[in-house]
């Protein structure tokens, strides 16, 4: 098949599963074609399958605010034209959805049908989907789609709640690639971080409010007042200035590294004894399960899709959003232990195997035949 993804480009979920999907499905021998703005993060090389089409927005005076999705969807018509592309895989319902909807009308002018498959990942729906602004072009969207997907079913719950869909949605989750982490690093020593006697917590995130940034340093704080510990706070965002006032207000932080982004997740989660994630919304928590396929245990919220990753009791616990005392709690019930720490580590690894790309990848495939299938039968 030829396949065209949509995706944001940068260190967010979505922009990384849409990433490591077109990856995979290239490697299957499909060809697969990234359009947006500025070339995935996780988009190391290019190859014979994998092929990169920046779309590029001309600043006119005319307008305040540039029309992405008007170049986009002008891009998308060009692209399908120019390599005879099979079918549309946008990842977010707006403005990608949107932009491919209306270049599948383009298109349709001119004799060339074309289905749109859009998986939903998060605040396309629970943020800006739902803000009166944006609202009726999201439902729109979704209901022009010709197959729509949800990473988790929490997701399709709140969008079936929050809009008029009249069509199907099919659950199909996040995933990771277990292969990726079979390497054993040799810098991965402790000493790097931490003292052998200090546990090592983590949180990765783009500090964004919606992550619940001054939870993750209360719940440090709590826990370094129980026994020695670093935290790792692994990201950017309009955030990240209130979590170092808050370090220096408690007096830790020469107890507390923040590393920015990073491309190297996995070096990073081998340090961890146990991850932080006390989030206002998630709709799977990606973030989540790599860390639990690098054997560390998560505490977080039990919001939105969580609880379909994190196994209460078994993975880590789930709490109420804003109760930092009962994430407090349960992350110095797991820390405190050593038996019981790496009982909870060996349950986090084989949950997050049931994630793994390989059983994932063939739902996505069976999703773009049925809508080629469906679409050439509407067509007769």
């Amino acid at each position: 098949m030829k396949i065209a993804i949509v995706c944001y480009p940068t260190f967010g979920g979505s922009g990384v599963v849409a990433t490591e999907l077109g990856i995979a499905l290239a490697e299957r021998g499909h060809e697969v074609h990234f359009i947006t703005y500025q070339q995935p993060v996780r988009l190391a090389l290019l190859s014979t399958n994998i092929h990169y089409h920046e779309v590029s927005v001309p600043e006119y005076a005319l307008f305040h605010y540039q029309p992405y999705e008007l170049a986009l969807s002008s891009k998308l018509v060009d692209m399908v034209k120019l390599y005879g592309i099979e079918l549309l895989h946008v990842h977010y319902a707006i403005p990608h959805a949107y932009a491919g909807y209306m270049a599948k009308q383009m298109l349709k002018e001119q004799g060339i049908h074309i289905p749109m498959v859009t998986t939903l990942h998060g605040t396309d729906i629970t943020l800006v989907g739902k803000h009166p602004f944006y609202k009726t072009a999201v439902n729109f969207s979704i209901n022009q789609s010709d197959v729509v997907t949800s990473v988790s079913q929490s997701l399709k719950d709140d969008t079936l709640e929050l809009f008029d869909i009249h069509k199907p949605i099919s659950v199909i989750p996040n995933f990771i690639e277990i292969d990726h982490y079979h390497s054993s690093y040799t810098d991965c020593q402790r000493s790097l971080m931490a003292e052998d006697h200090e546990r090592i917590l983590t949180h990765i995130s783009n500090f964004r409010k919606v992550k619940r940034i001054p939870d993750v340093i209360s719940i440090f704080k709590n826990v370094l007042d129980k026994m020695p510990a670093k935290l790792l706070m692994v990201g950017e965002g309009p955030e990240r200035a209130l979590a170092e006032e808050l370090c220096m207000k408690y007096g830790i932080l020469d107890k507390v590294l923040f590393l920015g982004k990073s491309n190297e997740i996995d070096k990073i989660l081998c340090f961890s004894d146990l991850f932080l994630l006390p989030s206002q919304a998630e709709s799977f928590g990606l973030a989540a399960l790599e860390a639990m396929i690098n054997r560390t245990p998560v505490v977080s919220s039990n919001a939105g899709g969580l609880s379909e990753v994190n196994i209460e009791g078994e993975t880590g616990f789930l709490c109420p959003v804003g109760d930092v005392h009962s994430m407090s709690d349960r992350a110095i019930y797991l820390l405190e232990d050593d038996k019981r720490l790496e009982k909870f580590k060996e349950q986090a690894y084989k949950r997050a195997v049931y994630f793994d790309l390989e059983n994932i990848l063939p739902l996505y495939e069976a999703v773009y035949r049925s809508a080629l299938e469906s679409f050439k039968l509407e067509q007769v």
